[in-house]
């Protein structure tokens, strides 16, 4: 049996899906923990334990229709031929009416889906959930490179990068010097007053595509990351922060990246789980 997102009984087929979960288990970039290539499985895995009621919404959002793809095949190929692919089948499926969640594998792949998203939603932002800038122009001689994702994801779109709390001297040069279309609010102005509007200044009724490396939250929330950075992001905060943007903008799309599963350790993939139905719950709200 081809393993489904959630299957709680509303699972349609492709045709009567309102939402489409897009496994991509790449790993080719990684620098220091890897296993990123088992993060959809594992997500998708977890998910069958979620409740299909969500406490806050006070609904169940899967009656939307949720069809679970088959994992992209990954070719023995470069970097930016995966990326490429990602963005010819993303594509695909926002052409035919979708709202597309992607599940990574490594964040290098973000920016095929945000290419395909940019492609169709003229003045896109992206809003990047994140410990790293991930703004190098190449890292190990590839442009391509996970830690070179929202570099190439500037070329698409604005960039919104919210929890950031990492990045090298090259990257710091960048943005203290000023990066057009990129703002950033570093982790240690999580929860302070007013930071919600602060992240979304300028969002109002955009189209979004919003990515999230799970890596954003603090190690206590998801340890099973390759890279965990201390002092990040918390559920509840990040909860209403989720809960605003797809109030005051347009989300589009989106992906979650960069879970790399811990064997015995199951709450880190139950809780990127129940974030990507929870997204799916904002979307189809």
């Amino acid at each position: 049996m081809r393993p489904v997102f959630l299957q709680d009984g509303n699972e349609v087929a492709f045709d009567r899906a309102r939402v489409v979960v897009f496994p991509v288990p790449y790993e080719g970039t990684v620098s220091y923990g890897g296993g990123t290539a088992r993060g959809p499985a594992a997500i998708i895995e977890a998910s069958t334990q979620i409740e299909s009621f969500n406490e806050r919404m006070i609904s169940v959002p899967s009656t939307c229709g949720i069809w679970t793809e088959a994992p992209l095949e990954i070719p023995d190929a470069s970097t930016e031929q995966v990326v490429r692919r990602v963005a010819e089948r993303f594509g695909d499926l926002m052409d035919a009416g979708k709202w597309v969640v992607m599940l990574g594998g490594e964040h290098s792949i973000t920016p095929g889906g945000v290419a395909a998203a940019a492609a169709r939603y003229r003045g896109l932002h992206v809003v990047q959930l994140d410990a790293h800038a991930d703004l190098r122009e190449s890292y190990r001689d590839d442009p391509w490179s996970h830690a070179c994702a929202m570099a190439r994801c500037l070329d698409h779109a604005a960039i919104h990068a919210v929890g950031i709390r990492s990045y090298g001297p090259e990257e710091a040069e960048r943005i203290h010097r000023g990066i057009p279309g990129y703002h950033m609010t570093p982790a240690w102005e999580l929860g302070r007053e007013g930071w919600i509007d602060r992240v979304l200044e300028g969002l109002d009724g955009r189209p979004v595509y919003l990515t999230v490396d799970v890596d954003y939250f603090d190690p206590s929330v998801i340890p099973a990351t390759g890279t965990p950075e201390p002092g990040g992001g918390f559920w509840w905060p990040t909860w209403e922060l989720l809960d605003a943007l797809f109030r005051r903008a347009e989300v589009v799309a989106c992906d979650v990246v960069e879970l790399a599963p811990i064997p015995g350790l199951h709450h880190a993939d139950f809780t990127v789980a129940r974030l990507v139905y929870h997204l799916i719950g904002l979307a189809v709200r």
